[in-house]
């Protein structure tokens, strides 16, 4: 079905161009000093036609940059890169349109997912357990946001209280707790959460790549 909906849009596409053709030709046609030409020459009438094509392709593409670059504020961001959820209900799809049905559902507001591919205002997402799918492009934030992932739910991270091994610990956390990222050395990052603020290895957390450094 999403394929039959997406071959109809391409069909509707088409036609409203040649309709706009059609109508810029016979503008064309009654305009000025056009008008002497009218239909005396078959070569002339079919130079009109392309020319009125070209017209209306221009003015289809002139209109259609600004919306997408004026509704899509992340287009130009590297790809693959870090974001988090916005939302606590974000649907992942098959695809990069509404057409996809809907694989599966986020529910944990602020979770890390990494984007490694965009569609105009799609983003396929890859989350902490390899699973991916598309999510439409405003329900991801560019705010970052880091999970511990530790191999086992029963292991525990120390938080330390400088980026340095020998510092003090003043919390462990699970497998799963996450926080903003505030700052990252290339090997320890500051994350702050609910009721904790403190530094962890940066090789422990889901949300931030090995070696960035995030001022």
């Amino acid at each position: 079905m999403a394929a039959l909906s997406q071959s109809a849009r391409g069909f509707e596409r088409y036609r409203a161009f040649f309709q706009t053709a059609g109508r810029i030709a016979v503008a064309l046609r009654s305009f000025g000093g056009l008008t002497l030409v009218q239909e005396r020459s078959a070569g002339a009438a079919f130079l009109l036609q392309v020319l009125a094509a070209l017209t209306a392709f221009s003015l289809l593409v002139l209109a259609g940059v600004p919306a997408r670059a004026g509704g899509d504020p992340t287009s130009s961001l590297p790809v693959p890169r870090f974001v988090s959820l916005k939302t606590d209900r974000v649907n992942v799809r098959g695809g990069p349109d509404k057409d996809h049905d809907v694989t599966f559902i986020y529910t944990r507001i602020g979770w890390p997912v990494e984007i490694t591919a965009e569609f105009e205002n799609w983003r396929r997402v890859r989350d902490s357990d390899g699973s991916e799918g598309w999510v439409y492009h405003s329900l991801l934030s560019g705010k970052r946001m880091a999970a511990v992932r530790l191999k086992t739910d029963t292991d525990l991270e120390p938080l330390h209280a400088k980026p340095d091994a020998q510092s003090p610990v003043i919390a462990r956390l699970q497998s799963g707790v996450l926080g903003a990222v505030k700052q990252c050395t290339g090997t320890w990052c500051r994350l702050v959460g609910t009721g904790f603020d403190g530094w962890v290895e940066q090789n422990r957390l889901w949300g931030v790549y090995p070696d960035e450094k995030i001022d």
